[in-house]
């Protein structure tokens, strides 16, 4: 590919970039996190159609900074080779000009890409890039520009931004505002926020394709996955099967593989974005490495597909959805999130920061038995005392109450009230 192929390719991104109007984008929390002033590259990882190369470019336009931009995941660029990557800055300058940041988007497209960052680097510019597997990037990252990259999680929009986009008010208290909130969320438990999905009427199409897409390009392609059958079938299982443990033996049984293919399988999965992992609290690692519970990365990804036969129990997709508010704070904050199962006693989701325990959460739809009261409550207890950790919350759909047993207080939080006060 020569300069003179690139540069209508070039050209027809920056049209493009350019004919943004920022003023009709949502703002993302993470926006803060990209630093336009480091040294440093600033790396932007998650699912495909996140929002991560809207944000960037919201970032950059609103900052009024000289820019240039290539998505390598233009169907044009699917053949670029490393040595034209120097042809690709080439254009890059012929069509901006004068520039001292390079937004890179998908750069894992490209063989060799880190070296070519890392030279840019050190001429002094500064690199904003985003991609879509973690293990491409983070091996890359970790070999090539190992304490030169800032990184970044970014996750569909939040129960927080959903809430935002829908011009919902959240600062009254009163009977009206709280159900509508409410509605909202159960709604949100069931579409999820991937962004462009918000204004697409054929919402099935949109995630089946897009999955679709995550298995066949981000997966199996770049792998080199010959059974993409199995890898297909055990993505739909976990998506299907979310808050449940991934034991590699019996999902491998189930779809004729080995349990070492059903685990490389299910690394990929998790590496593309499609679902994410929670490890078993243990002070020993080799016991943290057994059994992780799986979450899909959004809520559409177990309700919208087609044939998808994810359950409709509403007490896993809340608990879902916490999971991945918990993963925000806790990546932002430093924090670990893991769940703890031991001889009868139950959390849903432990924090720690370094080895100490910072709080108990427990996840319950629905609150209003006595035996599902009981258990809840008596799983917060038990791991209290074990673990020393006096910090103990349930997040329930609706239920406000402070329970106090001996010196022990557990906060019961309403879901939308918990989400929405960050």
């Amino acid at each position: 590919m020569t300069v003179q192929d690139l540069l209508p390719i070039i050209s027809d991104l920056k049209d493009e970039i350019m004919s943004v109007d920022v003023t009709k984008l949502q703002n993302r929390y993470e926006e803060s996190m990209l630093d336009l002033n480091s040294q440093l590259a600033q790396v932007v990882i998650g699912v495909r159609r996140c929002g991560k190369s809207t944000m960037c470019i919201k970032r950059l336009l609103e900052s009024g900074v000289k820019f240039g931009y290539v998505n390598f995941d233009d169907e044009r660029l699917a053949g670029l080779q490393t040595e034209d990557l120097n042809k690709v800055l080439e254009a890059v300058y012929m069509v901006y000009g004068e520039i001292n940041y390079l937004f890179f988007d998908e750069i894992q497209n490209v063989e060799a890409w880190p070296l070519f960052v890392n030279r840019l680097l050190r001429q002094k510019l500064h690199i904003i890039l985003t991609g879509s597997n973690a293990k491409l990037l983070s091996n890359e990252l970790m070999t090539h520009l190992t304490g030169r990259h800032n990184e970044i999680d970014l996750f569909p929009f939040s129960f927080a931004e959903y809430v935002m986009i829908k011009g919902l008010d959240t600062s009254s208290k009163s009977t009206r505002t709280t159900s509508i909130l409410s509605k909202t969320l159960l709604e949100y438990m069931h579409h999820g926020g991937l962004p462009e999905l918000l204004s697409e009427e054929n919402t099935q199409r949109y995630v089946t394709s897009l999955t679709d897409s995550i298995i066949n390009r981000d997966i199996a392609k770049r792998f080199k996955i010959h059974n993409i059958t199995a890898l297909s079938n055990i993505a739909g299982y976990v998506a299907d099967n979310f808050a449940q443990e991934f034991v590699a033996t019996k999902i491998g049984e189930k779809f004729g593989v080995s349990g070492h293919t059903a685990e490389k399988y299910y690394s990929h999965i998790k590496e593309a974005f499609l679902v994410q992992g929670i490890k078993k609290f243990s002070y020993k690692s080799h016991e943290r490495c057994r059994n992780e519970k799986t979450y899909v990365t959004d809520m559409a990804f177990a309700s919208t597909r087609l044939n998808t036969f994810s359950r409709e129990n509403l007490g896993w997709r809340l608990e879902n959805v916490i999971f991945l508010e918990l993963l925000r704070r806790a990546r932002m904050k430093m924090e670990n999130v893991f769940y703890y199962r031991d001889k009868g006693v139950e959390v849903d989701f432990l924090l720690t920061s370094g080895h100490h325990v910072e709080e108990l959460i427990q996840v319950s739809y629905d609150m209003s038995t006595p035996r599902t009261r009981k258990r809840e409550i008596t799983g917060l207890l038990k791991a209290s005392v074990k673990f020393n950790c006096n910090n103990l919350t349930i997040v329930s759909f609706n239920e406000t109450d402070r329970v106090q047993i001996d010196d022990k207080t557990i906060d019961i939080v309403p879901a939308s009230e918990w989400i929405l006060t960050r």
